[in-house]
């Protein structure tokens, strides 16, 4: 028997994905490299935002239309946000919550049989030191907590994961070890918030990520999403450790709005003048620090004016990258009772943040044609060549060089989105 993974969505999924797969694989389930030598297949879902749950909704139906002798498994967010339209779109598909991926194999073996057969619920399993199987790259992903602090309005991932589930400091660093000794280069320290990380468990991002960084081996750590609230009081200790040499100059620190007024009505739990003042703190500490944001536009309460205080936080903080989200209604978010803007509106802005995005970013990174650069080989290029990432996290493409090694380039052009370079 043979089991295809289709995963969406974040890091954190992905890694999901490699424990699926690697639960099955001790299980003696081979791994299909394509769905069509697959028996089983397993859409891994995302529902974070409704163009990925169209996507997926689209994925599961036509893969029962197409493949019609083949067993369909749907795992992931949407079996706990909502599984009422899934029972409805895919009435004969079996179900593996994220919180219950060790049963996987049964899942399989069951479904695989003429079963249909549903794991749902939330657990305190770990996902440390467990079966993966990687993708072939030399980024390796540990999921260091699972679920969130958070009562963001708008979110209904936090339904799916549930509450803060910090992982043993110990057991990460061991599987950060391990991964290491086999090849990795890079290691991706991930969760919905990296800053929640012990709040639980009494323990400290900032030794996590010291304490991986410590590790022998020529390899950089990226530290993942950081919620503003969560750094509040403590982000001196952060920025010491991401001083590391090891760890990435690299933050992706969410803002959703420029108002402080939205921010309220988010339930962000912080103000516009607080993440300001944790963003200047690593900016004086971390020069040439990659600053990753998250924007929402259109939040249902948001005036022209909250969003002329957006655009202008945009303008005077300038990040590296910009992750824009049009406002949608979530399944069981506080903000969906609320009227959305008007579509005219939404359009409008959306298409004028998406425009200075590009602008800003491009002209971050053009700052940085004509600079050499000590870059890390981290994967294949889909088109050619390879991709390397900077010390500050951005990405490079390069050509004529091995994997997993460390080279100097010289940066020829620029994009809103990446590097080009030529060896140094």
């Amino acid at each position: 028997m043979k089991v295809y993974i289709d995963s969406y969505g974040c890091t954190f999924n992905k890694a999901d994905g490699q424990i699926m797969a690697g639960v099955l694989l001790e299980n003696d389930i081979d791994i299909a490299e394509s769905i069509e030598e697959a028996d089983v297949i397993i859409v891994n879902t995302c529902y974070v935002k409704l163009p990925t749950e169209n996507k997926v909704v689209y994925r599961i139906q036509k893969l029962q239309s197409e493949f019609p002798d083949k067993k369909i498994i749907v795992s992931g967010c949407m079996v706990e946000i909502d599984p009422e339209k899934l029972e409805k779109i895919g009435p004969n598909c079996s179900w593996i919550g994220p919180h219950q991926l060790s049963k996987s194999a049964d899942v399989v073996n069951a479904t695989y049989c003429g079963e249909v057969i549903r794991e749902t619920g939330f657990s305190k399993e770990s996902k440390v030191g467990v079966p993966k199987l990687s993708d072939g790259s030399l980024i390796h992903i540990i999921q260091i907590c699972e679920g969130c602090l958070g009562a963001c309005t708008f979110c209904c991932t936090r339904f799916a994961r549930g509450p803060l589930n910090s992982y043993p400091i110990k057991d990460i660093v061991a599987e950060a070890k391990e991964a290491i000794e086999n090849g990795a280069c890079e290691i991706q320290l991930t969760a919905q918030d990296t800053a929640a990380f012990g709040r639980d468990s009494g323990e400290k991002l900032s030794d996590l990520i010291k304490e991986v960084a410590n590790l022998d081996g020529d390899f950089r750590v990226r530290v993942g999403m950081m919620h503003p609230k969560n750094l509040l009081g403590g982000v001196d200790e952060i920025i010491d450790a991401i001083k590391h040499p090891k760890v990435y100059n690299f933050i992706h620190l969410p803002i959703q709005s420029g108002s402080d007024k939205v921010l309220s009505e988010m339930r962000r739990g912080h103000s516009v003048e607080q993440y300001l003042d944790i963003l200047s703190k690593f900016k004086n500490e971390i020069p040439g620090l990659t600053l990753a944001v998250d924007i929402i536009v259109g939040y249902p309460t948001e005036t022209d004016e909250d969003f002329e205080l957006t655009v202008k936080l945009l303008h005077d903080i300038k990040p590296s990258i910009i992750h824009l989200s049009k406002y949608q209604h979530r399944k069981g978010a506080v903000s969906s009772s609320l009227k959305e803007i008007p579509p005219k509106t939404m359009k409008k802005r959306s298409k004028f943040l998406s425009e200075i995005k590009s602008e800003i970013t491009e002209e971050e990174n053009r700052e940085l044609i004509g600079s050499y650069q000590n870059v890390l080989v981290v994967e294949k290029g889909s088109k050619g060549g390879f991709i390397a990432k900077t010390d500050s996290y951005i990405p490079v493409i390069v050509h004529d060089v091995e994997m997993g090694t460390f080279v100097k380039v010289k940066i020829t052009e620029a994009t809103s989105t990446y590097l080009k370079s030529e060896l140094a």
